[in-house]
């Protein structure tokens, strides 16, 4: 992921259709943006400890499926069901094919290593069922999904995967 220093280019804003044939239920939006997949549970036993916790093996990925929009992930929102939101505040570019993981817990952002932290090491997402929410900067949304472990997670190690 590389930061450039312009202005991206706006993305075509679109209208809402519904995805019949979505693995999980899901709201199919035409964003360039979209949730490549969740680490809903991290492996071990949960800790949401600072020091010694593994909040940050909880991860959502964020892909930019665009192929020839840039886009700035500044004033993008994250939300879950229960309303838990993060907003990124900084500049994060994402070029045609890239991606971001947003991890729980503390660390440093690196867009060399594609992540950026939550800066929270409370868990955000359920380990039984829960709603992925991700909201553009003007409020519109970007793209959603709803799971849960047994219908979702076929092969329970806690990850699941979307929009291939």
């Amino acid at each position: 992921m590389r930061i450039r220093m312009f202005v991206t280019t706006a993305l075509a804003t679109g209208t809402l259709a519904a995805l019949a044939a979505a693995p999980a239920q899901a709201t199919e939006y035409s964003s360039a943006l979209k949730v490549r997949g969740i680490q809903y549970d991290a492996p071990g036993s949960d800790s949401n400890s600072c020091r010694t916790g593994n909040t940050d093996e909880e991860y959502l990925t964020i892909k930019n499926y665009s192929s020839g929009t840039t886009v700035n992930l500044k004033g993008y929102v994250v939300k879950d069901k229960a309303g838990n939101r993060f907003t990124f505040t900084a500049n994060h570019y994402l070029q045609p094919g890239d991606y971001v993981k947003l991890r729980g817990g503390n660390g440093t952002d690196s867009d060399t290593k594609n992540v950026v932290y939550r800066d929270n090491c409370n868990f955000m997402w359920n380990n039984d069922k829960d709603t992925i929410y991700l909201y553009k900067p003007s409020g519109a949304g970007a793209d959603s999904h709803a799971y849960t472990k047994s219908q979702n997670d076929r092969d329970g190690n806690g990850y699941i995967t979307y929009h291939n």
